[in-house]
């Protein structure tokens, strides 16, 4: 391994090398509990022979459903060093969503936190694939839980010895779930070389606008379940750095880990950083250990830019990726977050190693300041959709990704959004697909139709509004509507604002017209929108 160029690396390669040059360097520190990388490279081992023990083999799936913790990625890296592949699960789900989604994967083991082992529970049963039941607490489903155990002592049998799974840079580690606006959840296999490329080309080309190093201490903030969150900590882990893990998200919370471990870059959504710099005592003494701050999901309006460069004093970079291009594509760099700076309403240029062209209707590449699809080559990408051949080929053409934005490159090659041709609405970093809550809603006695759209908010980026049409003679109000759809979508998903009209824009085919929805709801009926506030 040590003649292996790191861009070559696998996740196991990294756990081993940083176990030997740095073992008593915290990998992970969570909820006051420390985890050195030599730890954690003998429990990922003991793992993996226990999972290979359970009869998981290469390639199988194991999901994992909780809270980020230490137990977490050490699953992580244990499905590595058994050529598995992780499925982590989004524990703000309903029993119906984790469902479709251990059944897609044909997940053969699920670990669970006590929290979530009611959800399990439910649908267990029905699984005819998935074979073993781990709590987190380290205990077989049908047993006795020995709270505070933990999965080392779950493997703490098994030899200590570095597995040999056979899996290299471009074999599948992670299989996380994201839906098209079909509301379908879809399974995007990510390889190792996921997790390596960006920051091997960063340096060939002398980039720092993204840059992870062995003395960082990141804080993980962002939910595990999806690629921010996972991309930040393995870049980080495979640095050699320390991850400082939050279970959930709580602004006063994330202030103190700061202050108290010197956390120098993290990752989070623009009104993640206005909680944050809100709280009582977030002055700059606060944050005085940040080099870098990484943001994305939403644009950051110069108004909060200009209050967090006060409150955070250190540099701040924009990034646009998705699941599918498995790590950032394009970023906006420090040198652009400033008052004035006439870059700000782009996303950036791609980051090193990276390519990005915007194409018309017939596929022909459109020339600066043409709107069309946006398309990027970046060797993290996806390997596919899981079981979803056609699906795959209409996303990944050749070597490039056809995203569902639409925008146009300006003439210094930056990168502007205009509009999501998915209609994704993007809340607080969440998304959240129309087409999955119309259906819902649609199961209401009283709906005949509805179109689901986002709008502005200033606190989370968009918010959930519904605009329904009611069946002939039928009464109900947003009240009712809202109550109908809880236990039935995840709470994130719910509309939190709804309207009422006699029919909805349509294509010839038939299909709902959302841009033309969202351009009707001028601001003048946004404000007449405050009265149905739920």
């Amino acid at each position: 391994m040590s003649e292996t160029p790191r861009e070559r690396w696998t996740l196991q390669d990294s756990a081993r090398a940083h176990a030997g040059s740095r073992p008593d360097h915290p990998a992970i520190i969570c909820e006051g509990r420390v985890t050195t990388y030599a730890k954690f490279h003998r429990d990922s081992n003991r793992a993996a022979h226990a999972l290979r023990a359970c009869g998981v083999r290469r390639g199988d799936r194991v999901a994992y459903l909780g809270r980020e913790s230490e137990n977490y990625y050490l699953v992580m890296i244990a499905c590595a060093k058994a050529g598995a592949v992780l499925v982590p699960v989004n524990w703000r789900l309903t029993p119906n969503e984790v469902d479709h989604i251990l059944r897609d994967s044909g997940a053969a083991l699920i670990f669970v936190d006590d929290e979530f082992w009611e959800t399990v529970a439910t649908v267990r049963h029905q699984l005819r694939g998935l074979r073993r039941v781990i709590r987190v607490d380290g205990t077989d489903a049908d047993g006795e839980p020995a709270r505070g155990a933990g999965l080392p002592a779950w493997a703490a049998d098994q030899p200590d010895t570095d597995p040999s799974p056979g899996t290299g840079p471009d074999d599948a580690v992670i299989q996380i779930y994201t839906s098209g606006t079909t509301g379908l959840p879809k399974g995007a296999v990510l390889a190792h070389r996921s997790f390596f490329t960006l920051p091997h080309a960063s340096r060939e080309h002398g980039v720092d606008w993204i840059d992870w190093l062995p003395e960082d201490v990141a804080l993980i903030s962002l939910p595990g379940f999806g690629v921010a969150g996972i991309g930040w900590f393995l870049h980080t882990f495979n640095a050699g750095g320390t991850n400082v893990v939050m279970p959930q998200f709580d602004p006063q919370e994330a202030v103190r880990l700061i202050r108290a471990h010197g956390v120098t870059t993290t990752f989070a959504a623009p009104a993640m950083l206005q909680a944050m710099a809100a709280e009582r005592g977030a002055g700059p003494e606060a944050f005085a250990s940040l080099r870098k701050i990484a943001y994305g999901a939403a644009p950051m309006s110069e108004t909060l830019l200009k209050q967090c460069l006060e409150t955070y004093r250190c540099e701040f970079a924009q990034i646009y990726a998705s699941t599918e291009t498995g790590s950032v594509a394009v970023c906006l760099p420090p040198a652009a977050h400033h008052p004035g700076s006439t870059h700000l309403t782009s996303v950036g240029r791609p980051c090193p190693g990276n390519e990005i062209k915007v194409i018309g209707p017939d596929g022909a590449t459109l020339p600066p300041g043409a709107i069309g699809q946006i398309c990027v080559r970046a060797p993290s990408r996806m390997l596919g959709y899981w079981n979803l051949p056609e699906a795959t080929a209409r996303t990944l053409v050749g070597e490039w990704l056809h995203m569902g934005d639409a925008g146009y490159l300006d003439e210094d090659g930056y990168l502007h959004l205009c509009d999501r041709i998915n209609d994704t609405i993007i809340v607080a970093g969440q998304n959240i697909y129309p087409a999955e809550v119309e259906k819902a809603l649609a199961a209401h006695p009283a709906v005949a139709d509805a179109a689901v759209v986002g709008l502005p908010d200033d606190r989370w980026g968009e918010s959930v509004h519904a605009v329904v049409v009611l069946r002939p003679g039928a009464r109900a109000t947003p009240r009712e509507l809202l109550l109908s759809l809880r236990g039935r979508i995840a709470d994130y998903k719910i509309p939190g604002t709804y309207h009422f009209v006699p029919s909805l824009p349509r294509n010839p085919s038939g299909k709902i017209l959302r841009r033309a929805v969202r351009e009707q709801l001028t601001a003048p009926a946004r404000d007449a929108l405050k009265a149905t506030v739920v």
